[in-house]
């Protein structure tokens, strides 16, 4: 089973509302994309493909290369054909394999079970080959196996990835309420930044954003940090693919930038959780942190992009303080950031109202399963504001 050199179906699968972001990305490396879905997208590829799929993507969640459908009407159906593929090609039998799974079936009360059916199936196999049945169990570092069976019609395959793509692998300290690293990835692609401009943002907390800003002005993706992937856990994995892609992103990326990306927050707890993520992401040295009140931002003259991520509160009930913070976020946008482009992102749009400013783009986003928007806001400087009438 030649998985690394035959092409298959593989699916990317992202958060919701990500897929146009992860679509741009794909389509810059040079895959053709052959459908496009709320939480994903699909290609035809080999697992070899998977691997520059998986370092350079900032906006997937896992990459699943497919071993192929059939009809499963019970467990008992889902084990036989399991059991007849050649997994003893795919798995070493002293090594370690685990199981997740999406399943809707009128016999299957738990995912787990679903789980089980596809473990037995792959031990009693190698097994009956080997004569040693492989460990299993529900940690992600090894080889992962992928089962997706709604009704009566199953699907199988490799997981790539293994633990997910969507948390970058810099953040060991996530500091209060983080944004997914994926999310926020793909909300400052939303903002069109051309990556050549200042990028301020206010009230960064962990620096989840202007990390990824950073990583995306100098070309690095958060991949290349991460050096344990499921594809490496099959048999037949070449590392020199590997390496290579490691060392193409190495050579392209861009050592210095002549802009500023500014991060500032009035804990002096969430700047230094926010340093430490920076410096194991590579970018600290790019990034201008500094202690204060939003509104003391030290905002560069050249214009670009600014970017808050405030607290949203309950979407019901009023909160006084945090309108007062929006508000106050709106003035400062139009007072210290004209001739910016301004970036609000929020769950709460009855605070987004306090901001005072007339939102341009209204775009769609789900942060875990709360609805929210990133509100834009075109901050037009004093050459392009209507002259008062005396």
């Amino acid at each position: 089973m030649q998985v690394f050199h035959t092409p298959s179906k593989i699916i990317l699968t992202c958060n919701k509302r990500l897929s146009p972001y992860l679509k741009d990305e794909v389509e810059a490396l040079g895959f053709e994309i052959k459908r496009i879905f709320p939480t994903g997208l699909e290609l035809l590829g080999t697992v070899n493909d998977c691997i520059p799929l998986n370092i350079n993507l900032r906006c997937v969640s896992q990459i699943l290369y497919s071993l192929g459908t059939f009809k499963a009407e019970n467990p008992k159906e889902l084990y036989d054909h399991l059991v007849t593929i050649e997994w003893e090609k795919l798995i070493d039998f002293s090594g370690y394999f685990s199981v997740t799974s999406n399943v809707n079936n009128e016999h299957i009360l738990t995912p787990l079970f679903a789980n089980v059916k596809v473990k037995d199936a792959i031990a009693d196999r190698i097994k009956s080959i080997k004569g040693i049945r492989p460990n299993s169990g529900p940690e992600l570092n090894k080889t992962v196996v992928h089962l997706y069976w709604q009704e009566d019609q199953a699907e199988i395959f490799i997981d790539t990835s293994g633990e997910t793509l969507a948390k970058h692998s810099y953040r060991k300290i996530p500091g209060k309420a983080p944004m997914l690293e994926a999310l926020a990835a793909s909300t400052i692609m939303a903002t069109g930044w051309d990556k050549k401009s200042p990028f301020v943002n206010p009230m960064c907390g962990s620096g989840t954003l202007a990390i990824e800003a950073a990583l995306l002005a100098t070309d690095k993706p958060p991949g290349f940090f991460r050096m344990n992937y499921a594809f490496m856990h099959i048999l037949g994995y070449d590392e020199q693919i590997f390496f290579n892609e490691r060392r193409i992103i190495k050579d392209k990326a861009i050592k210095q930038l002549d802009f500023k990306i500014v991060a500032t927050d009035l804990s002096d707890d969430a700047v230094d959780i926010a340093r430490k993520n920076a410096k194991t992401a590579g970018v600290d040295h790019l990034i201008d942190f500094a202690v204060c009140d939003f509104a003391e931002t030290v905002v560069p003259e050249q214009a670009g992009v600014v970017f808050f991520n405030p607290e949203y509160g309950e979407r019901l009930g009023v909160h006084s303080k945090l309108e007062a913070t929006y508000k106050r976020i709106g003035d400062f946008m139009k007072q210290e950031c004209k001739g910016y482009k301004g970036y609000i992102f929020t769950g709460n749009p009855d605070l987004a109202k306090k901001i005072g400013l007339k939102a341009s783009r209204k775009i769609e986003f789900y942060n875990g399963k709360l609805d929210c928007r990133l509100l834009e806001y075109e901050l037009y400087d004093g050459s392009k504001r209507e002259p008062k009438l005396e």
